[in-house]
């Protein structure tokens, strides 16, 4: 048992840090007060500890970007549901269930995610509502089309009828068909 200088608390002596100029080999506050003291140098001079820090990175850079490559590896998990949390408002577990709730795949095409791949997490842009989960394919097509109604009937109209376009209530092909028609009338061609 050692009683802290700071606090006067005494305390195990795993409650202080290791200390070889010290009689005990322990430092004579204990570590909540030490601790307490690194804040309040901190809050008294920020910059010079951002800037020690900064220098670092700089100083090291392999070791830094290996050491953020490790953290990132060691918590994917964490990372994207914060993403989630952040962007959407949403967990983990809510994308989990509308997953399931979608049968596994994409709402609008029904395929699965690729492995180690998730779908994107669709949402109107004025609102913020989240609509569903999509395929990459899916996601990027309805961003194409401006998320338009209109576009998409125009479009699911094409695919119906190829070739068939119309213009002010006629089609291109007739349009066309008509316009030679008329220049070799006239003698054009």
């Amino acid at each position: 048992m050692k009683r802290c200088k700071r606090c006067g608390i005494e305390k195990p002596l795993d409650e202080f840090y290791a200390d070889k100029g010290g009689r005990d080999g322990r430092r004579p506050e204990c570590k909540a007060c030490n601790l307490d003291a690194q804040k309040e140098r901190y809050r008294a001079d920020p910059q010079k500890y951002i800037d020690r820090v900064k220098r670092w990175q700089r100083e090291n850079r392999e070791a830094y970007n290996a050491k953020q490559r490790r953290w990132r590896a060691e918590n994917a998990d964490r990372i994207r549901e914060g993403h989630l949390r952040r962007k959407y408002g949403i967990t983990q577990a809510d994308y989990e269930r509308m997953l399931a709730d979608q049968g596994g795949g994409c709402a609008i095409c029904g395929d699965p995610p690729p492995e180690s791949v998730s779908l994107h997490v669709d949402h109107d842009h004025e609102s913020g509502a989240i609509r569903g989960l999509l395929c990459v394919r899916c996601n990027n097509a309805l961003g194409l089309l401006r998320e338009e109604s209109g576009v998409l009937a125009l479009v699911e109209h094409y695919l119906a009828e190829p070739g068939a376009v119309k213009v002010a209530g006629e089609t291109l092909a007739s349009q066309a068909r008509q316009r030679a028609f008329d220049l070799r009338r006239n003698g054009a061609v």
